[in-house]
């Protein structure tokens, strides 16, 4: 742990924070598991990113980001209604899909209807529209590996690859 170090671009980051909207806790790291991320390679939404710049080691800080620094604004046009035929076995109201854009990226979905032979789908980001609250704690900073850079995100806390256990 670098007690001299601070948040700035290619730095690997470990937060502990809580977020909640409007009073109600939405997401937060667990004690002992801080959230790892690299500065400036977008593994943050924008508004948390700027916040965090040049902060070190110890910093506390209560943060609120406006839609269009988080999850950006709810937007009608990203509403699409597709035939009920698309979808194999059905589907349910309030679950996530994923559509493979033309480029093979995935793209997820929540559907928010379901009518007769059609299928509402809702291509926002869940948080989208929400003003985010963040407190935030910052746990450590160390430099980024050569590997790290190049990949776009941090590997383990030490900078080793981390890989999921099946």
């Amino acid at each position: 742990m670098s007690k001299d170090l601070s948040i700035a671009a290619n730095k690997v980051v470990e937060l502990d924070y809580v977020l909640t909207i409007d009073g109600d806790v939405i997401d937060k790291t667990e004690p002992g598991e801080p959230l790892l991320y690299l500065h400036g390679a977008g593994n943050l939404i924008p508004g948390l990113e700027k916040e965090l710049e040049g902060k070190v080691v110890g910093d506390a800080l209560s943060v609120t980001i406006d839609p269009a620094d988080a999850y950006g604004e709810w937007d009608e046009q990203a509403i699409e209604v597709f035939s009920a035929e698309n979808f194999e076995g059905g589907v349910e109201v309030g679950a996530t899909y994923y559509a493979e854009n033309p480029d093979g990226t995935m793209m997820p979905f929540t559907v928010v209807e379901v009518r007769d032979d059609q299928i509402v789908a809702d291509f926002n980001h869940p948080l989208a529209g929400q003003t985010l609250h963040f407190e935030v704690k910052v746990v450590n900073i160390r430099e980024a590996t050569e590997e790290e850079l190049d990949h776009g995100h941090p590997h383990g806390a030490d900078g080793t690859e981390v890989h999921d256990e099946d």
